[in-house]
């Protein structure tokens, strides 16, 4: 049988080093006796633009040998490579699906982290793909499958993730080099030598452990997180409030003190714990199950994101360090996030107090100036001074929150959500939990809160229509379809199966 080439796929995203990662793979067999050659396909379709890079090796003595040059691919093909370096877990399971990993010969080397696709983070209700479900389809499909949070080592490292996927090739053994040559490619790199070869050690040693390493690890339960003490009275006073709930409930009201105090103040937290204690106090609330999904859903709900909240969120310091790690900015680089707003006439209204705003909605002149210089977008450098200024005062605006339009429209809609709850708690407590629930639909910014809202209603008046006939889990099917696509086809679909259309 004639020779050969190795054949190695690299599926990464943009800015992850992917084609550093080639390269270092060519240089590696040119400086050790094989014919080298690197193609790549780029992608746009999803995150940053998901790019193949493919890596074809061929000894240089068997060339010699059988007296030519060996004719060398330009891209993978199903069912025919050796190696598939994954620099992400939904890259792997894509690099499945096109057929490029085989149970007979392909060893596949993955990290377990997520970056979600646009698709994953835009779906109105979960669409996160199950990583369960990836790394048992990856595990099946591939003949050897190392595997491990990459994104975790390169950043403990202080390097990126292309230094981690090639120790992590090295350690596999799948390549003829030692580990030594494949260290003095990346000492002919010259940049960033240093922490790149740590993370190279350190994913040569983990790929040599069994690669079920991670899901073998048994983590020790998370330890009873302490009671807050805060200084400010008003925030005390919150703390003892919520310890005078069952003990079962005291995490998940903390966290939604927090966000309310956070998004408000201490005064609206405690509004907060009020509507709780009347959930608490009914009595099919005894396995505490409606009592944390409500409380889960009423600290959502209370806050909402208004043009107060998106501004105060966009300028927050931990947003800009997160910023700056993402970008991984170096000492003397200089930063420029530029956002790109178009807040429409409802969210301007909806943001000056409830009599204004609701005269500027009904106007005719004044709505009609404040719609030309609101129907197209701005960009804002909230990097700058000017742009950093112009939307910390629009999040200033939220000491007027309660006086505004929307506001009053929140506060309604949360009433009648719980007093729906209750009442239904009375004879069906399991389908008072799906009512708790469906505060999912009601969620988002602009157009995408209008649609939720629109469903969320449209469930509403259904489950009311069927009255005490409905079943938890017919309310929860009509909540999922809701959920599935944002034009509420299969929520009118599933409504007419059910006769509540």
């Amino acid at each position: 049988m004639a020779a050969q080439p190795i054949k190695i796929a690299i599926l990464a995203m943009g800015g992850e080093g992917g084609g550093v990662l080639a390269d270092w793979i060519v240089d590696l067999g040119e400086h050790n006796g094989f014919i080298a050659q690197t193609t790549s396909v780029p992608g746009v379709a999803q995150r940053t633009g998901a790019t193949i890079y493919y890596v074809e090796l061929y000894p240089g003595a068997q060339a010699a040998a059988d007296g030519g040059q060996p004719v060398l691919a330009l891209m993978p093909l199903p069912g025919d490579v050796d190696i598939v370096l994954a620099s992400e877990l939904m890259e792997a399971g894509r690099a499945v699906q096109r057929g490029l990993v085989t149970r007979d010969r392909t060893t596949l080397i993955a990290s377990t982290h997520r970056v979600y696709s646009i698709a994953e983070k835009s779906a109105m209700g979960d669409g996160r793909v199950d990583s369960a479900q990836l790394l048992a389809h990856a595990d099946g499909a591939a003949k050897r499958f190392i595997r491990f949070d990459m994104a975790e080592a390169a950043e403990r490292a202080g390097s990126v993730i292309s230094a981690v996927l090639f120790g992590a090739l090295a350690g596999a053994g799948v390549l003829p080099f030692s580990r030594a040559q494949f260290e003095a490619t990346v000492e002919r790199g010259g940049v960033g030598v240093k922490p790149s070869l740590k993370a190279f050690g350190a994913a040569f040693d983990r790929a040599q452990k069994a690669p079920d390493a991670d899901a073998s690890e048994t983590a020790p339960p998370p330890a009873a997180k302490p009671a807050p003490q805060p200084r400010d009275p008003a925030v005390r006073a919150l703390v003892e409030r919520v310890q005078q709930f069952p003990a079962s409930a005291h995490e998940i009201l903390f966290e939604g003190v927090r966000r309310l105090i956070d998004y408000q103040d201490p005064a609206y937290a405690g509004t907060y714990l009020d509507r709780m204690q009347k959930i608490h106090a009914l009595q099919a609330n005894d396995d505490g199950r409606l009592a944390e999904t409500t409380a889960r859903h009423l600290a959502l709900w209370m806050s909402y994101e208004d043009t107060a909240r998106v501004a105060a969120l966009k300028t927050r310091a931990t947003r800009f360090e997160r910023v700056r790690g993402e970008a991984r900015v170096q000492s003397g680089q200089v930063l420029a996030i530029n956002e790109y707003m178009h807040p429409r006439l409802q969210e301007i209204c909806e943001t000056l107090p409830g009599g204004i705003g609701r005269w500027l909605m009904n106007s005719s002149a004044p709505r009609r100036l404040v719609e030309r210089f609101t129907k197209k977008g701005r960009v804002i450098q909230t990097s700058s001074l000017h742009g950093f200024m112009m939307l910390r005062c629009v999040a200033g605006m939220k000491r007027w929150r309660r006086s505004t339009m929307r506001f009053a429209e929140e506060n309604r809609l949360i009433e009648q959500w719980l007093a729906r709850i209750a009442q239904t708690a009375a004879f069906n407590p399991a389908l008072a939990v799906e009512i708790a629930e469906c505060q999912r639909l009601v969620k988002g910014y602009s157009d995408t809160h209008e649609r939720g809202l629109r469903n969320y209603e449209v469930v509403m008046e259904a489950a009311q229509r069927a009255g005490t006939a409905l079943a938890p889990a017919t309310l929860r099917e009509l909540r999922d379809a809701a959920l599935a696509d944002e034009h509420g086809h299969k929520l009118r679909a599933a409504l007419a199966q059910h006769a509540l259309a």
